[in-house]
């Protein structure tokens, strides 16, 4: 039976999210397995609300995943992640990157940022597993920052179901593909992220 994997992202613009989408809609492409990849936008602008939905290895799928249907979720930033919670499948897993970009609500006062120790509770609650990042593990190549997406995406391999579907060097030869320029830096920011301390509840 051909693997399946339903992936749910979220997370601000800026950060990349659809890059990770695309990056793993390519690598699919590559293995011949069907994918399903449907982005949502918000604001079109820095900081506004980003989703993916990616359903992989099944031709017969609508584009959208069920509540509770999520084999991984993959939340850039703190807030955001708790839009993501719901989704969660039982026994599914979920990559907290402690990103904080606060929402304008919070910014008003209006309303308080969640902290990581909640969003890690709801998904125990949603009987998953989370898997803690935090963007401080991010180091720097050569005295500038690297690319958060990146970094979040090496995070993913060897941690997630992720890598029973797609060997990490597929991931990597479509990231020199793409950005051929920024090869060595991407490299170093995915193997970072692959080796970075993460906190596993």
């Amino acid at each position: 039976m051909a693997q399946t994997l339903d992936i749910y992202i979220v997370g601000v613009g800026g950060q990349g999210v659809l890059t990770i989408a695309d990056i793993l809609t390519k690598a699919a492409f590559q293995k011949d397995m069907p994918v399903n990849y449907y982005p949502t936008k918000g604001m079109a602008q820095r900081g506004g609300f980003v989703k993916v939905q990616l359903r992989i290895g099944s031709a017969e799928v609508g584009p959208d995943i069920p509540e509770g249907g999520a084999d991984l979720v993959i939340a850039m930033e703190q807030s955001e992640a708790l839009k993501g919670v719901r989704y969660l499948k039982k026994g599914g897993e979920f990559l907290l990157y402690t990103n904080r970009w606060n929402p304008a609500a919070v910014m008003l006062g209006k309303a308080p940022y969640p902290e990581a120790d909640t969003v890690v509770r709801e998904i125990g609650q949603a009987g998953g597993r989370a898997i803690v990042l935090d963007p401080k593990e991010k180091p720097d190549f050569q005295g500038r920052p690297i690319r958060d997406n990146i970094f979040v995406l090496g995070s993913l391999f060897g941690r997630t179901k992720l890598s029973q579907v797609f060997p990490q060097e597929e991931i990597r030869g479509l990231l020199e593909t793409r950005w051929p320029k920024a090869a060595k830096v991407n490299a170093f920011a995915f193997e970072a992220g692959r080796t970075a301390v993460v906190k596993e509840i």
